[in-house]
């Protein structure tokens, strides 16, 4: 089961109290205040975890709490700090909170770490009050409580490549010839009901990872369909492929909706790069792109998945303008000061 949205409550680790005590031996008639700091709370921390593709595991606990720190002791002992808790969670995950909307972090890597709620500070000791005037303290503090939120985790597919197309439009058999994902494929509208990913094997160790969505119908951005639910997904692809079918009645107007519903979604998806891609070219015994009015479009493909028609022309062409992108991601890049040091 695909789970792209959870709510959880989390609460960090109170802290110690710290003690009042006092030295009590043979021989050390003033022995003096000698009560320890309480320990530290534990934290609660989320941590990118690359082998999750889902937030699945968070409808099974809804409340993570962390160790709660040990009162401080006698002899000048501090308590025990407590354990935190972590929270693995997909690369590609939101946190906000979910009483306020702020938002809290994003977890883009795996094993990257973020503390979302911060266990409370341990308490002061008697021994920590002594001064030149108070010789005998019996003053100590409580621990601090730890931070206790309700929060909102929201994952967000990260792929190189977006399929976008209608329902229908043959997205789901080309991410199954040209990767290892089975996605489910039948002959009827809504066949795919929550995203795919695939990684693409080329030549020579390249890989990159391909994102199927469910079909986008007019309207989608203002949730018809399943596509508001799932458009959020293709907002970190770095390429979008429109998939047109060649058996369709209007290949430009079909073209316009799509790009009409990215658009609406967002400004920010409507200016990533794009690509056009007519499917089921089988269908015409030749591989036949139709010249569409589409401003912008690196290139117009055909394909035929079932019948692996033109698709290493699709998947260079993919290949070529990733690297195109990541090239300029790292031209764009400040130079390091001591990049011309000898």
């Amino acid at each position: 089961m695909f789970i792209d949205r959870v709510v959880v409550k989390v609460e960090a680790g109170t802290g110690g109290s710290g003690a009042s005590s006092f030295r009590r031996e043979k021989f050390y008639p003033m022995g003096g205040p000698d009560g320890g700091d309480g320990g530290r709370g534990g934290d609660v921390i989320v941590r990118g975890d690359s082998n999750l593709a889902t937030l699945l595991d968070f409808t099974y606990r809804d409340a993570w709490i962390a160790e709660r720190g040990e009162h401080g002791m006698g002899s000048n002992m501090t308590g025990r700090s407590g354990k935190d808790v972590i929270l693995p969670v997909p690369p590609g995950t939101i946190v906000r909170d979910r009483d306020t909307g702020d938002f809290i972090c994003e977890v883009m890597a795996d094993g990257e770490t973020h503390v979302i709620a911060r266990g409370g500070r341990g308490g002061k000791g008697n021994a920590f009050f002594v001064t030149a005037t108070q010789q005998a303290p019996r003053k100590w503090q409580p621990g601090e409580e730890g931070e206790a939120r309700v929060l909102e985790l929201e994952l967000k597919l990260i792929a190189d490549i977006g399929l976008v197309g209608q329902p229908n439009a043959g997205k789901s058999t080309l991410l199954s010839v040209i990767s290892a994902a089975r996605p489910k494929i039948a002959n009827y509208p809504f066949t795919t009901l929550s995203p795919n990913l695939g990684v693409v094997p080329l030549s020579d160790h390249r890989t990159f990872v391909v994102a199927d969505i469910p079909g986008i119908i007019e309207g989608a951005h203002e949730g018809k369909g399943l596509g508001l639910q799932f458009l959020r997904h293709i907002e970190r692809t770095r390429i979008l492929a429109f998939m047109i079918s060649i058996e369709s009645e209007d290949w430009q107007a079909e073209y316009d909706q799509l790009r009409h519903e990215v658009e609406a979604y967002s400004e920010t998806l409507a200016a990533t790069p794009f690509c056009v891609v007519f499917t089921k070219c089988d269908l015409l015994g030749e591989l036949y792109a139709p010249e569409i009015n589409a401003p912008g479009a690196f290139g117009r493909f055909a394909i035929s998945a079932p019948g692996r028609m033109g698709l290493d022309a699709l998947l260079d062409a993919w290949w070529r303008q990733l690297l195109a992108m990541r090239k300029a991601d790292e031209d764009a890049l400040p130079a390091r000061p001591d990049a011309f040091l000898p």
